[in-house]
């Protein structure tokens, strides 16, 4: 079987598959699922084009990787075969741990793990399968591995994983404030004593790099449609959860029963991996769609909501909501059933929302001068609005049936 084929991804073009073991890992069914894994949960009631998938997003990365590798060597870097491969195989598999629709049902379906610590179990799980080839890059996954730069290829602020991200979801939403110039970064990235470092002269690529980030979280990540429909997917979640548990019987995938069942501080081993490798969107919409016809008003009205895009009215502020404010809202929330208003909680919430475009002293990026000088990159820069977005920009909100 030939297994150096190619795929023509829109945002560069062909796209090589570097070794028959990253082939026969992309052909893994856990790799397979991330066809069905969004990359931007519910983005797409916001941007219709953003139904790009995780798979996608992988093989993108993997892409810049391999073109940073090549980078990094020609400038006499010393990256071995063995690294190499181990780097590829990391930024391939980073997202491996995502569950449906990415982000969004992270904190609801498991909840006691986070998404980088199930790709590490997949990770191991693969590693086994494979014969022990993928050590090394679970080390350099995990930041254990002696070279540290190897690792901030993988995870920083400057990383791969952003530099794929940031191009592609700015390519699929049309928004193209969030457009940067990966391969410009790439090719001002060097090392200095096991660090990773941009050269002077990339300064101003990486500054937009930076602003980008910042805007797309504003406009995309974060947008009030998008962050409401996310916020009734965890409640559609929470509510079924509720009825199982209360001996409710719900029409639903085995996969996504087992999470809906489970406590919700069970222990994530390798059990749990088998029925997490089998859940997708798919399990959750075709879910959705049983349940807007149940009996409980609570779940059908919430499942009609997200499934005909009729989603609640949010207000997004500066300042904390008051008391008052909170309370005139509750009194306008009029539910057409006789659950009570105990269950209004389902409908309205509030929350806060967190935007820091860079962090100071924590894998900060740095500039190196021609004189060898390095610098952080709040101090490299004369962009007087850089040092500003290292303060994290809070807001508030509350959501709430439109009347």
């Amino acid at each position: 079987m030939n297994k150096f084929k190619i795929f023509n991804d829109p945002i560069y073009g062909f796209i090589n598959i570097p070794s028959e073991l990253i082939f026969d890992i992309i052909e893994h069914p856990y790799f397979q699922r991330l066809r069905r894994i969004s990359q931007m949960g519910l983005s797409s009631y916001v941007y219709p084009g953003a139904h790009h998938t995780r798979f996608e997003h992988a093989i993108g990365a993997m892409h810049l990787m391999d073109k940073t590798i090549t980078i990094l060597k020609n400038k006499a870097i010393a990256i071995s075969k063995e690294e190499e491969e181990a780097l590829l195989i990391a930024i391939l598999l980073h997202d491996i741990g995502h569950g449906p629709f990415s982000h969004t049902l992270e904190h609801s379906l498991v909840t006691s793990i986070k998404h980088e610590d199930i790709s590490i179990i997949f990770m191991e799980k693969l590693n086994y399968e494979f014969q022990g080839k993928l050590s090394l890059a679970i080390k350099i996954f995990k930041g254990n591995y002696h070279r540290k730069f190897l690792h901030q290829l993988i995870s920083s602020q400057l990383d791969v994983d952003r530099l794929d991200y940031l191009k592609r979801d700015s390519f699929y939403t049309g928004v193209t404030e969030g457009n940067i110039n990966s391969e410009r970064i790439i090719s001002m990235l060097t090392v200095v004593d096991d660090n990773l470092v941009v050269e002077e002269k990339g300064i101003y690529s990486v500054e937009k790099f930076i602003v980008a980030r910042r805007l797309m979280y504003w406009m995309v990540y974060l947008h009030k449609t998008s962050l409401v429909a996310d916020y009734l997917l965890v409640k559609i979640l929470k509510r079924a959860k509720s009825l199982i548990l209360n001996g409710t019987i719900l029409p639903c995938s085995k996969p996504l029963k087992f999470f809906l069942e489970a406590d919700e501080n069970m222990k994530f081993d390798e059990s749990k991996l088998n029925y997490f490798s089998q859940i997708d969107d798919y399990d959750v919409i075709m879910a959705l769609k049983e349940w807007r016809g149940n009996e409980d008003f609570i779940l059908s009205s919430l499942c009609t909501s997200i499934l005909d895009r009729k989603l609640p009215k949010i207000i997004i502020q500066d300042d904390e909501f008051s008391e008052e404010q909170l309370q005139l809202i509750k009194e306008k929330v009029t539910l057409v059933s006789t659950s009570g208003t105990c269950e209004k909680h389902y409908f309205t919430d509030t929350g806060i929302i967190k935007n820091q475009a860079y962090y100071l002293h924590h894998d900060s990026i740095s500039i190196l001068y021609k004189n060898g000088q390095i610098k952080d990159l709040t101090d490299a820069s004369d962009h007087m609005n850089l040092l500003a977005l290292t303060k994290p920009v809070i807001k508030h909100f509350v959501y709430y049936p439109k009347s």
